[in-house]
C-alpha cells in the first residue's frame, strides 16, 4: 500500500525510500557533491541499506554488476557526473551484454544550468542510449516514485540489463509530497505448449544434440530444473561465456566451456553437432568463435532458441523453433519433458573432451576439491580422500598433492607424464589455486 507523507521529503529521502520499498539493502557508490541529498538520506537508512564506497566508479559499478549476477536483483550504484558517469560506463556494458539487472544513479547538474554546458554537464540520455536498456532523467521530485518503480521492472523484466537515471541535484533537495509506490513484480514469459512440442519433435530426430547454457535471469531452481532435463534426455550441456557456473562442471553431462581460447574439441563438437539447444544464450562472437561455428543466418545445425527477449530471436540465426520465455520458467517446464524412447546419443554425450577430470595414480591423500585455473584454459581438479583399503580403485585427481608428495599424472589423452610435470610444476599449494566452492572430500577432511 502507497503511503503519502503530509509534511513532504526531499528528493533524495523519496529515491532511497523508494529503494528500500523495492528490497534494496546494499548500494555502491563513490560520493559526489552532485547527490549529497540522496547521501544524506542513506545515512538515515543506514540500518536498512548498507552502502559500500568504492574508490573508483568503475569499481563501485562492477560490484554492483557482480550484485545483480550473484541476487538476480538490481545492482544499485550512484555515482556524479562527468568523469564519474564515463567510468562507470564500462559496468554498464557488461551488464548489458551479460544481461545482468543494473540500476545507475548519475549525478546532474542543476536543472537552471541545464543545456549551457555546465561544469562537467553530459546528456545521458545519448551517453548511455545505446548500452543501456533504458537511460532517462528525474526533472520532477514527484515522480521519483514512478521513475524507481519502471527502472526496477525494467532492469529484471524479458531479457535483465541496466538501467541510468540521472539526478539533477537541485531536484534531489526539493521538498514535495507523493505517494510511494508498492514494490515491484518481476513479470516474465513462459514457454508455449508449441513451442514445447517443437523441442520435442527436434530432440525425437536429432542425432548429435548439443545444449549450450548462457544469458541472464537464471536461478539456483532454474539451473537445477535444466540440469534435470539434461539427464533425462541424456544430452550433452556446454556453458556460454561468463556463465561456466550454470551447470556444476563436474556433472557427468557438462562438456565444456564455449568461451575465450576454446577447447578445440569443443568447437568441434559444436560444428559436428545437429541440433543446437541454446537455452538463454545469444550465440554471439564469443560463443561462435567469431560467428564460423554457427553460419549465419541459417546454421547448417537445426537450432531451438530460447530467449526472454523476442528480439534476440532471429536477430542473428534462424531458429528453427524459437521459444520465448524465461529461464526460470522454460527450465520448470523443461524438468517436466520425458522423451518418447531412450536417448541413441549416448556414446555422443560421454565422449567429452577431458578438460575436467582426469585419471591418475593416488597420492598418500588428497583431501580437497580445487579449480586450477591456466591463462586460457580452467582444468578442475577433483580429489578425494584416499580409501583404507590398498585394492580401492585409484583417486581422480589432476597433479594434487598432500604432504610434499606430487602424484604422477598420465591421462590416456593428454602428453606423457613428463611432458605434464615440465609444464605445469605442482607446488604443495600453487598461487593460482583458488578453493573450490563444492568439496568432494567431508569437511573433517577440507583443507583450511
Amino acid at each position: 500500500m502507497s503511503t503519502t507523507f503530509s509534511l513532504g521529503r526531499t528528493g533524495g529521502q523519496i529515491l532511497v525510500d523508494a529503494l528500500r520499498i523495492h528490497g534494496t539493502d546494499t548500494a555502491y557508490c563513490v560520493p559526489g557533491e552532485s547527490f549529497l541529498a540522496v547521501l544524506d538520506a542513506l545515512y538515515l537508512a543506514r540500518d536498512d541499506i548498507r552502502l559500500i564506497v568504492a574508490r573508483q566508479e568503475g569499481g563501485a559499478a562492477h560490484m554492483a554488476e557482480a550484485h545483480g549476477k550473484l541476487t538476480g536483483e538490481p545492482g544499485i550504484c550512484f555515482v556524479t557526473r562527468g568523469p564519474g558517469s564515463t567510468n562507470a560506463s564500462i559496468a554498464v556494458h557488461t551488464a548489458r551484454q551479460d544481461s545482468t539487472p543494473l540500476i545507475l544513479f548519475v549525478g546532474q547538474v542543476g536543472r537552471d544550468t541545464m543545456g549551457r554546458e555546465a561544469w562537467q554537464e553530459i546528456d545521458y540520455r545519448h551517453m548511455f542510449g545505446h548500452i543501456a536498456k533504458w537511460v532517462d532523467q528525474i526533472d520532477d521530485a514527484r515522480r521519483i516514485p514512478e521513475f524507481i518503480n519502471r527502472a526496477f521492472h525494467v532492469a529484471t523484466s524479458g531479457r535483465p540489463g541496466p538501467v541510468v537515471l540521472a539526478l539533477p541535484e537541485d531536484m534531489l533537495t526539493d521538498v514535495v509530497q507523493v505517494a510511494d509506490s508498492p514494490r515491484y513484480r518481476r513479470s516474465a514469459a513462459a514457454p508455449a505448449q508449441a513451442a514445447l512440442d517443437g523441442l520435442q519433435a527436434e530432440l525425437a530426430r536429432a542425432e548429435r544434440p548439443l545444449v549450450v547454457l548462457g544469458g541472464g535471469g537464471w536461478t539456483q531452481q532454474a539451473s537445477e530444473d535444466i540440469a534435470a532435463f539434461a539427464e533425462h534426455f541424456d544430452l550433452p550441456v556446454a556453458c556460454a561465456f561468463r556463465r561456466q557456473d550454470l551447470l556444476d562442471n563436474r556433472h557427468d553431462h557438462y562438456v565444456g566451456e564455449t568461451g575465450l581460447g576454446m577447447d578445440p574439441r569443443i568447437a568441434q563438437r559444436m560444428k559436428r553437432a545437429d541440433l543446437i539447444i541454446a537455452i538463454g544464450a545469444r550465440l554471439g562472437e564469443t560463443s561462435t568463435q567469431g560467428y564460423r561455428l554457427l553460419a549465419v543466418p541459417r546454421p547448417a545445425q537445426r537450432l531451438v532458441h530460447v530467449h526472454a527477449d523476442p528480439q534476440e530471436l532471429g536477430h542473428v540465426y534462424h531458429a528453427d523453433v524459437p521459444v520465448l520465455s524465461s529461464m526460470p520458467e522454460f527450465a520448470r517446464a523443461a524438468r517436466l519433458l520425458r522423451p518418447a524412447q531412450s536417448p541413441r546419443w549416448s556414446d555422443w554425450t560421454r565422449a567429452r573432451a577431458p578438460t575436467t577430470w582426469t585419471t591418475c595414480s593416488r597420492p598418500p591423500a588428497c583431501p580437497a576439491t580445487w579449480t586450477w585455473a591456466r591463462s586460457w584454459f580452467i582444468c578442475a581438479i577433483r580429489c578425494r580422500p584416499t580409501p583404507s583399503s590398498a585394492t580401492a580403485p585409484a583417486t581422480t585427481h589432476f597433479g594434487c598433492s598432500a604432504s610434499g608428495a606430487t602424484a604422477a599424472c598420465a591421462p590416456s589423452s593428454h602428453p606423457p607424464a613428463a611432458r605434464w610435470a615440465t609444464a605445469f610444476p605442482q607446488p604443495s599449494r600453487p598461487s593460482w589455486c583458488i578453493r573450490s566452492a563444492r568439496r568432494s572430500a567431508s569437511p573433517a577432511t577440507a583443507v583450511s
